[in-house]
């Protein structure tokens, strides 16, 4: 959690973020994402006030995320960022700005405050998911130095309920963390070791095993998991096997079009276009994967 004294940027005192403050910034949060998202015909990303100060809940309380939290001169709070820093490569948001006082600087401040915290801290890369169809975002993430990399769709829809042949799906284990850290080396670059282990802790974690060995792995095929197989074939077995998509659904890269005619083919549909942007390292991927909405 942010330890470092209030400061002033322009209008903006920035400072860290409390558990008290959940409530709050759920509320923001879920208006901000509603007001957007209602603006352009596209469902909302909370399905309630409730569900956002519950992601906000377990963000201020978790070690590995680095909180800032944005208030007027009037001492009133009016939005907040944060840093996943579970990994080597940080993920940033969900960044949110009262809908009364968006486009004042706001927004810039807490992004600068967390990139900042992404250099201090040493991090090669910071990345993050925004919405396609927000033009003012996509333009400052740009400004502040994030490079489009990927062009993402959000998928949805019910449980596909498919098993491939030679493709086996189980739960991952913490003996298999060593042959899914090098998979994810190979594909990314990278790997998300402790985020893959606290997904095998809360029961998300799954592998592929495909002529004897760990192909594909997932934390979970849903809005804040990722996956990553070395073909669409692993992929398509990981969606196949998934009971359900939770959240607002899973995201795919658009430009894997193998992957999405397949999931299009199988009842599936797109709810809306994403971007992942990265900052800093970033290696084309060399297999299949499905970023989660931090990256």
């Amino acid at each position: 959690m942010n330890t470092s004294k209030p400061k002033m940027a322009a209008t903006t005192i920035l400072r860290a973020g409390r558990p008290e403050d959940a409530q709050d910034l759920g509320q923001i949060c879920y208006e901000a994402f509603k007001n957007i998202s209602d603006a352009h015909n596209f469902p909302p990303d909370f399905p309630s006030p409730e569900a956002a100060s519950g992601l906000m809940s377990m963000m201020l309380s978790s070690p590995n995320v680095y909180s800032v939290v944005a208030e007027n001169n009037d001492g009133r709070v009016v939005g907040s960022n944060f840093l996943w820093e579970a990994d080597s490569v940080a993920g940033v948001g969900p960044i949110t700005v009262d809908v009364n006082v968006q486009n004042a600087s706001y927004g810039r401040a807490m992004m600068e405050d967390v990139i900042r915290r992404s250099d201090e801290q040493g991090h090669p890369s910071v990345r993050l998911v925004q919405a396609a169809f927000h033009n003012r975002s996509l333009s400052l993430y740009t400004k502040l130095g994030f490079d489009t990399v990927e062009p993402l769709s959000n998928i949805q829809g019910p449980a596909v309920n498919i098993k491939l042949d030679g493709y086996n799906v189980r739960p991952m284990t913490a003996s298999d963390l060593s042959q899914v850290d090098a998979l994810a080396v190979r594909v990314h670059g990278i790997s998300r070791h402790n985020e893959v282990a606290g997904s095998i802790e809360l029961g998300s974690a799954k592998v592929v095993e495909h002529n004897g060995r760990i192909t594909a792995y997932t934390t979970g095929v849903g809005f804040f998991g990722h996956s990553v197989g070395e073909s669409n074939r692993d992929l398509q077995a990981l969606i196949g096997a998934a009971e359900s998509f939770p959240g607002p659904g899973f995201l795919l890269p658009t430009r894997n079009g193998e992957l999405l005619r397949w999931c299009l083919n199988h009842g599936l549909k797109i709810v809306q276009p994403l971007t992942l942007m990265s900052r800093g390292l970033y290696q084309e991927p060399r297999g299949a994967f499905l970023p989660s909405i931090l990256y």
